[in-house]
């Protein structure tokens, strides 16, 4: 997940704001993106027959089409009666209303045929979360800045906009984590480098990332750490369009795209023009989850952590990560607020 510096708010909703501002993942990160590459990404089950995308070549349908692609479950008895036990009312009777957002793909957008139908791998764990509950999933198209005062005021159930898990968030929110939030490197697919991992791996480079992100952060951090140990530190280089780095990259002019690893994933299952060569966890050096978010208190995020833990051990889960080629930030459970990115 991508984290901003924030702005200075006054009062509550200030702070909500700031909330919602730190952390916007690969969200807020749509210009920095590089056409991608495959590297054998299991794309069956993207619910297309050959419509849209999948005409023009794409692995993805991006169609409402989609839809009927998902994977769905039946109730799951444990999370019903936890969900009971709770007292937990939702906003509206038999229905799961969720906050999401019209991102960039895989994790959540508008079908490019109607403009309307949420699709994503956010979307499909929101199905599946409604459906284990017992509840009919109802997302809402919801701006990033908005849903955190949308969750606390009780207009949404919950939200599953790819939020990582800080420990400012968790003042006012409980977690549901379904995903790790992962950083990526993408180099051109006949690139001779195969691997970055640590801070010598980028010496000399000229690397694509996101002014004020938290990959930023990581990558100056093993420049410096390259020069203190008396090697050419590397670059970091800066694009606000999404072509121009793509094309920077394809030309050669830089070596690599650092940036969250959904979208690199993506790209790279989209065609054969560039390959991941390296992973890094979000909150590097420490761990940091994404998680569904609920308001504090109410109960919601145990049940919804019970029907995650249910889909993780029956596959369904496994199959939304391989519908939108995020297997690398596969989790093995679902934790009920863990400790999160520490506050700034």
């Amino acid at each position: 997940m991508t984290h901003f510096t924030p702005l200075r708010h006054r009062g509550r909703a200030g702070r909500l704001g700031r909330l919602a501002l730190t952390g916007a993942a690969a969200l807020a990160l749509t210009g920095l993106v590089a056409c991608s590459s495959p590297a054998g990404a299991d794309t069956a089950g993207t619910g297309s027959s050959g419509s849209g995308s999948a005409a023009t070549g794409s692995p993805f349908d991006l169609t409402s089409a989609n839809v009927d692609g998902r994977p769905h479950i039946d109730p799951v008895p444990e999370a019903v009666a936890a969900l009971k036990a709770s007292g937990f009312t939702p906003v509206e009777a038999g229905k799961l209303t969720v906050a999401q957002g019209a991102f960039t793909p895989p994790i959540s957008f508008l079908a490019e045929d109607d403009n309307q139908t949420l699709l994503g791998a956010d979307p499909d764990i929101g199905q599946l979360v409604a459906e284990g509950l017992g509840l009919e999933f109802t997302p809402q198209n919801v701006a990033w800045a908005d849903w955190p005062l949308g969750v606390q005021s009780g207009k949404y159930d919950a939200v599953i906009a790819n939020v990582t898990v800080t420990e400012e968030r968790k003042d006012l929110f409980d977690f549901a984590t379904y995903r790790d939030d992962v950083l990526s490197f993408a180099v051109q697919a006949d690139s001779d480098i195969d691997s970055i991992t640590e801070a010598n791996d980028v010496s000399g480079l000229k690397v694509v990332v996101g002014s004020g992100t938290n990959q930023e952060k990581i990558l100056l951090s093993w420049f410096d750490e390259n020069e203190k140990n008396g090697l050419p530190p590397g670059e970091a280089v800066y694009y606000d369009d999404t072509a121009a780095a793509a094309l920077a990259l394809a030309s050669g002019r830089v070596d690599a795209i650092f940036q969250p690893n959904s979208t690199n994933a993506y790209n790279a299952a989209v065609n054969g023009e560039t390959k991941i060569v390296g992973t890094l966890n979000g909150g590097y050096p420490e761990n940091a989850q994404i998680g569904v978010a609920t308001a504090k208190g109410n109960g919601l995020a145990e049940a919804v952590s019970i029907v995650l833990d249910s889909i993780i051990e029956n596959g369904q889960y496994q199959d939304v990560l391989d519908r939108w080629a995020l297997q690398d930030e596969a989790v093995t459970e679902s934790l009920v607020n863990p400790p999160g990115l520490p506050r700034p």
